[in-house]
């Protein structure tokens, strides 16, 4: 697919009044950070939204924050990937509010990203606070040794925790 910022809108056109969508993937669209502000315009009256796909969509640290703002509102929201964007710590930093309240969450995939050692830091602090989630990908985010020894601390207390990516971040023994 190669849905744009304008294909959102046309998108966003049909599915306003859709309530009860509980599964969502726009991957590898070129959505971008406008596309995804279009997108919030109708994601937060999906309550019942369980599976959110935006991987490879081009957004950003605006459009991680404008996601953020939203999906406080998506109380069902378990699996969330935006993996293979373009967001940094400054995106890790919106999405660490949302994390605290996304109770259901069991997965989050934030690989192929750049939220670097101060990222993983800020997400080390609320991780203990997803009491089910289950799978955690932060892998080519260039996390290296403090982020990893950050996260370190914060994993013990996800006792749900069954795979965690932590691939190809440059963490030596320092890390761990």
């Amino acid at each position: 697919c190669r849905i744009g910022a304008d294909g959102v809108w046309r998108l966003v056109a049909v599915l306003g009044d859709c309530k009860v969508l509980t599964h969502l993937n726009l991957g590898k669209n070129d959505i971008q950070d406008m596309g995804a502000g279009s997108f919030a315009y109708v994601l937060g009256k999906y309550k019942a939204l369980a599976h959110l796909n935006f991987s490879r969509t081009g957004i950003g640290d605006s459009g991680a924050e404008i996601l953020a703002e939203v999906l406080e509102h998506c109380t069902a929201l378990a699996h969330l990937d935006l993996s293979a964007n373009q967001i940094s710590a400054d995106g890790a930093r919106n999405l660490v509010d949302v994390l605290e309240k996304c109770k259901a969450l069991t997965y989050l995939n934030l690989s192929s990203n750049s939220i670097g050692g101060q990222g993983a830091g800020l997400l080390a602090e609320v991780l203990g606070e997803c009491k089910k989630l289950s799978y955690l990908s932060l892998r080519k985010n260039q996390i290296g040794d403090r982020g990893a020894g950050q996260l370190a601390v914060v994993l013990g207390e996800c006792m749900a925790l069954t795979h965690l990516k932590l691939n190809s971040n440059n963490i030596g023994d320092e890390g761990l």
